[in-house]
């Protein structure tokens, strides 16, 4: 390798993006077949279930005292795992509203601005309070269309001490019949099911304050929320939210192998539960082994479990892909489409497409300005954005781009390390700065130790310039 080469590649497209997806040229192909479907077809297959966009907010607690404001949150999870079990609902991630000033309580004014900022088409939010001795749910809604906003408060709830699963198994269904959002009976009984799914309040507060935990994404909020879930499946080992929860905390940790068992015995433990299979199929799809076939079969199974289940079907066409069955991945890639037509992930794809296959600057920046546009916490759209201007030698823009990854992810070392190369193009002396903050971050990590050693060459090819100059 030439120790002086960059993380570009010949074709002028960095390690970082090139190490991204699976053949992305498919979500051409599938874009492609999706536009040839005749436009009655189209709305048809869209209009089968309209598809709202949801926040849901932790309810305010004003009065309740500290040992009891997990209650807040209980109320949020309770919505958001009802939501889940029926088709229509997007629920945008909890994770997008780190990047909006925090208010105090998610009232109404807050819930709405969120919305305007989030595109949401409805926010979930209320209050729970505490007067002579019982608490009160008072559960609220609005409805955001433009200018104009459609309000909705729902019955209030009273939650003697010990009934609190009781009164939230209730909520999501009270939720979707106030929107006038059509359910059947099997669906009202699936979401009341999901909603508290234990029967022990004790394990039920262990899983919402580790759910609260892993939010935050840090690694200490990480293992608090191991922790947390770990008591929860103390309290009752039959909590298969729990178990799968805490599959999900160990899968961001990289434990693959902890989080492999955890999703297997939340499977053994409810094998109608979904999600557990199209983590698997998400680890299945990244194995050091290619176990594509594997992946495959644990896709089909979320979506045998659930048909609406957009994510398993963005899973089962990488799979596919892999496999190079490209009919197969573009059936997968559309029926994901028609579930969640708005998804920055699709049109971040696109962006690579158009440059990355085609050569096409200008459609390639659009696609990734749409995904930008739909989620600003999408590091990878802002990557890929970057270093189309990067190619193109539109080094300020590149820089914009890839401050503001670095900002969003300040561990991205593939940013950091594409920035400095960019400075040294326009600022020597600040790129002498990062490479010195890159080589800090990234030498302890093993998988970067080649690009390391060339940091500390560029490195030193400036410092020695500068000696010279003087």
């Amino acid at each position: 390798m030439n120790l002086f080469s960059s993380r570009v590649s010949k074709r002028g497209i960095s390690r970082a993006r090139a190490a991204v997806t699976r053949l992305p040229w498919l979500w051409m192909a599938c874009l492609l077949v999706f536009m040839a479907t005749p436009a009655w077809a189209q709305t048809q297959a869209a209009a089968a279930t309209k598809v709202r966009n949801v926040l849901i907010f932790p309810f305010a607690t004003p009065d309740l005292p500290r040992e009891e404001q997990w209650m807040g949150e209980a109320v949020a999870q309770a919505i958001m795992s009802g939501f889940r079990q029926i088709p229509g609902i997007i629920q945008i991630e909890r994770s997008r509203l780190q990047a909006l000033t925090q208010p105090e309580a998610w009232d109404e004014q807050a819930a709405i601005t969120a919305a305007r900022v989030l595109r949401a088409d409805v926010a979930f939010f209320g209050e729970i309070r505490r007067t002579a001795g019982d608490a009160t749910l008072q559960a609220r809604w609005v409805e955001v269309r433009g200018e104009r906003v459609e309000r909705g408060t729902l019955d209030p709830i009273a939650v003697p001490d010990g009934a609190l699963l009781e009164k939230l198994r209730q909520l999501p269904v009270a939720y979707a019949r106030s929107l006038k959002i059509p359910l059947t009976d099997v669906e009202a009984a699936r979401m009341q099911k999901w909603a508290a799914p234990t029967t022990s309040l004790k394990a039920w507060e262990a899983y919402v304050r580790g759910r609260a935990a892993a939010v935050r994404g840090s690694q200490d909020a990480n293992e608090a929320a191991v922790e947390h879930l770990s008591r929860a499946i103390e309290a009752d080992a039959q909590f298969v939210l729990a178990q799968y929860a805490l599959g999900s905390v160990h899968q961001a940790l990289g434990n693959r192998w902890k989080a492999a068992a955890q999703f297997r015995a939340s499977t053994q433990l409810d094998s109608t539960f979904p999600e557990p299979y199209k983590s698997l199929g998400d680890l299945f799809l990244t194995a050091p082994r290619r176990l594509f076939d594997q992946a495959e079969e644990a896709y089909v199974k979320a979506i045998d479990l659930r048909p609406f289940y957009s994510d398993a079907y963005v899973g089962l066409g990488d799979a596919k892909a892999a496999k190079g069955d490209v009919n197969g991945a573009i059936g997968a890639y559309q029926k994901a489409l028609i579930h969640n037509p708005l998804s920055a992930q699709v049109h971040a794809s696109l962006g690579k497409i158009y440059y990355g296959e085609k050569g096409l600057y200008y459609e390639s920046v659009q696609a990734y300005k749409k995904a930008v546009d739909l989620d600003p916490l999408n590091t990878e759209a802002r990557m890929g954005l970057a270093e189309v201007y990067e190619d193109k030698g539109l080094y300020p823009e590149a820089i914009a781009e890839y401050k503001k990854v670095v900002e969003l992810a300040p561990t991205n070392t593939g940013a950091l390390y594409n920035l400095a190369l960019v400075y040294e193009r326009t600022d020597p002396r600040e790129a002498m700065a990062l490479w010195e903050r890159y080589i800090q971050l990234a030498g302890p990590l093993p998988t970067e130790k080649d690009w390391v050693d060339v940091a500390k060459l560029h490195l030193r090819k400036l410092k020695n310039q500068f000696e010279k100059d003087k």
